[in-house]
């Protein structure tokens, strides 16, 4: 059962793409993150948010109130036989409703809570109020985030689908021992922690080094420590219709002397980059050269980058061995032959909107249980007659009080 909001829709997306019956349960009306765009057709609908389809796919969906006594008796009902409580609510509200995980495992033993709070259960933040931007700038990850002059977010919910998909991977580990054990147990999921788990090697930088890693902006911080900070060496390099990853080194790396000696033989050979025809890249070090000079070859190279496409250098450096990467886009991402080869892209039918939506598929491939989308998002109590009317026995009058109380 998925009571989450935004911080654990992801949760459950990845339970019920792996296979398991999710119930999403909302409030009466619809859950508030119907309300986030980007929305079908640019329609304001609770039904029509893109945002809201993506993350509860595989999921059925009812309404039901808990806060009301009947919501939680039906609740109790439902934990009966369910594997998995997944929940976001502040520490403290399920148990203030007597539907804690001491009170939902005298019920069944072997149910799994997974509860996903900005930071966590306990210490002394466990009750502050937060937000993905919060979370993002407490985890650390904004720090790295950005130019240098001030950190900055990124575009997407990082925070809420980092704690999605840890706890997800709590709630399998959770499964794994109840299998051995019998047992269930309450996963208690911090975001923060989440966050900072992932920003590798920021801690170790620390710890070795007693330096704090700085915004890297296009730049990798490589090259030796300097009073003033560290040699900035471009990661992230303009081309004529976007941007390329690649490496611009040398030294005893022979892999990245040869890449770079292949890009500047290139570029002459196009009548250009002439200054570095006759460039060493063998003897290129990055400890010892100067910030002036590291901006003098990038200068250099600039110009011939921003005759070619992103297409067009990704495929010489595939035929000449240079170390690049196209920075791809969403249009990019969705025309890409690899993912078109592992059949990543599902097609989905939404009869609701007379269309069908295409979907991120599964994120690995299982030779005997395929991780696939099992179904569009549930509409706003789809489910609820199929689930209370057929599987707890509700009949219709009963359902109809129900409703009117705003029970479900």
């Amino acid at each position: 059962m998925d009571l989450t909001d935004e911080k654990g829709y992801f949760c459950g997306k990845i339970l019920g793409d792996l296979g398991a019956d999710v119930i999403k349960i909302e409030k009466p009306g619809g859950d508030p993150g119907r309300n986030i765009g980007p929305f079908y057709k640019d329609i304001i609908d609770p039904e029509k948010s893109l945002y809201w389809m993506f993350f509860n796919t595989s999921k059925r969906g009812i309404t039901l109130d808990i806060e009301t006594a009947d919501g939680r008796e039906i609740f109790k009902r439902l934990a009966k036989t369910a594997d998995f409580v997944i929940e976001s609510f502040p520490p403290g509200y399920m148990d203030s409703l007597g539907l804690g995980y001491e009170a939902l495992n005298e019920i069944n033993p072997q149910i799994i809570m997974t509860s996903i709070t900005p930071f966590g259960q306990t210490g002394p933040y466990r009750d502050f109020k937060s937000s993905d931007i919060v979370v993002w700038a407490m985890g650390s990850s904004m720090a790295y985030t950005g130019k240098a002059d001030r950190p900055v977010r990124v575009g997407v919910p990082q925070a809420s689908i980092l704690g999605g998909l840890h706890a997800a991977a709590g709630s399998m580990l959770a499964h794994y021992h109840r299998e051995v054990t019998g047992e269930g147990q309450h996963v208690d999921v911090s975001m923060q922690q989440a966050c900072i788990s992932s920003w590798f090697p920021a801690v170790e930088i620390w710890h070795l080094l007693r330096l704090i890693m700085p915004r890297a902006e296009e730049y990798g911080a490589f090259g030796r420590p300097q009073p003033m900070g560290t040699i900035k060496t471009r990661y992230i390099w303009p081309c004529k219709d976007g941007h390329v990853c690649m490496h611009l080194l040398g030294g005893a790396n022979v892999g990245q002397a040869k890449s770079s000696t292949e890009l500047v033989k290139w570029a002459v050979s196009e009548g250009m980059a002439l200054e570095l025809k006759d460039y060493d890249w063998s003897k290129y070090d990055g400890s010892t050269i100067t910030q002036e000079e590291r901006e003098r070859l990038e200068n250099i190279i600039i110009p011939f980058l921003l005759t070619k496409t992103k297409e067009e250098l990704y495929e010489a450096a595939r035929e000449k061995g240079i170390l690049l990467l196209p920075s791809n886009n969403v249009k990019d991402v969705l025309e890409s032959p690899q993912l078109a080869a592992r059949q990543f892209w599902i097609e989905l039918k939404h009869p609701e909107l007379g269309d069908t939506i295409t979907y991120p598929g599964g994120f690995l491939k299982l030779s005997e249980c395929p991780l696939q989308i099992s179904r569009r998002a549930p509409l706003i109590g789809e489910h609820n007659d199929e689930i209370y009317g057929k599987e707890l026995g509700f009949t219709k009058e009963k359902l109809a009080i129900l409703k009117h109380a705003r029970v479900i």
